[in-house]
């Protein structure tokens, strides 16, 4: 039996959409500027836990050490 070509159009057209809005969604998702803003969110969330604290702490501290080095052996 022959499909009704109304029907076939309309399978088409709601195809197209279904793509159209998995697009939209993709565009979205992958948005540079998006990307940008979440990453730096979840930077500044992880620099108020206990852990992100003790991270810059270990790194303020590691960094100071490599001056005073370079101090020490610049005056030698």
């Amino acid at each position: 039996m022959p499909r009704d070509p109304r029907q076939i159009q309309l399978e088409i057209d709601a195809a197209r959409e279904s793509l159209a809005a998995t697009l939209d969604q993709l565009v979205y998702r992958s948005s540079p500027q998006r990307l940008k803003s979440k990453g730096q969110a979840a930077v500044q969330h992880f620099l108020q836990t206990p852990a992100g604290m003790a991270t810059v702490g270990t790194l303020g501290l590691l960094m100071t050490l490599v001056v005073v080095q370079k101090v020490r052996h610049r005056d030698d």
